[in-house]
């Protein structure tokens, strides 16, 4: 019987928590999930490890945006692998492109190297790169063990043609295991169940909560003027434990 892994990534300790008590296998610890993500603080790391009793693995991402990276991130990626190996981190979450749209073998290996012991997922960098059968074929050279992919589509449903064969590619060369991603919910994960073999599923489960701010000033954003400063994102504990429920069910 295959044993099913639910990842929820998360960007605040509340979120860390209800994901926790939700039955989530792992974290992806991440910061500003609303773009993305990029690479949380040591201090946020801290205070989930100690709040929380599940693995976690830190998306390091300089900045929103692309993934071909200049020497200065780089060097940032690097030192913050560094970091959060010293501080405890089951894993990290990278990935590095060229211009041309294939992995950045160099980078990788370095940071590899850097790694350690640690275990490495290949972020959804897998998705916009050239070739997704060459990328994952060096990924398993890499000794990567993880790709959190949505299949080159913009939701883990409609990449669903692609994650199918990756994950026969998986099966076939016992290659790195192959996380469905993107705009999954509990629901999108039991039709993976069925018509796929995939056994681990990512999702954010998110649910927005209102500001506790009685007093607000509208009309002068933070950020992207599209997003209200008084609504917070945070994991749905109960997402969570539907997720939980139909993968322990099988």
């Amino acid at each position: 019987m295959p044993r099913y892994m639910l990842e929820c990534c998360v960007d605040s300790v509340e979120s860390a928590i209800a994901a926790a008590e939700g039955g989530a296998d792992r974290m992806e610890l991440c910061a500003a999930l609303v773009i993305g993500g990029i690479s949380p603080s040591l201090a946020l790391f801290e205070q989930v490890k100690e709040n929380c009793n599940v693995p976690v693995r830190v998306l390091l991402r300089p900045r929103f945006g692309d993934f071909l990276y200049s020497d200065y991130e780089f060097q940032i990626i690097k030192r913050e692998v560094e970091l959060f190996r010293k501080a405890g981190a089951e894993g990290v979450v990278i990935g590095c492109l060229n211009a041309d749209g294939n992995l950045d073998m160099e980078q990788m290996k370095e940071l590899m190297e850097t790694a350690g012991e640690m275990k490495v997922t290949l972020h959804r960098a897998f998705d916009v790169c050239a070739d997704p059968i060459q990328a994952y074929q060096q990924t398993k050279e890499l000794g990567i063990d993880t790709i959190l992919t949505s299949g080159q589509e913009s939701s883990g449903l409609a990449g669903l043609p692609l994650l199918k064969k990756l994950c026969e590619l998986q099966i076939e060369t016992n290659g790195p295991q192959i996380m469905a991603g993107a705009g999954m919910t509990p629901d999108s994960i039991r039709k993976f169940l069925k018509e796929t073999n995939i056994t681990a599923f990512h999702l954010s489960a998110k649910k927005i909560v209102d500001s506790g701010m009685r007093y607000r000033k509208e009309g002068v954003p933070m950020g992207l003027p599209a997003m209200s400063e008084y609504s917070i994102f945070q994991t749905d504990k109960e997402i969570v434990a539907q997720a939980r429920k139909i993968l322990d069910e099988c």
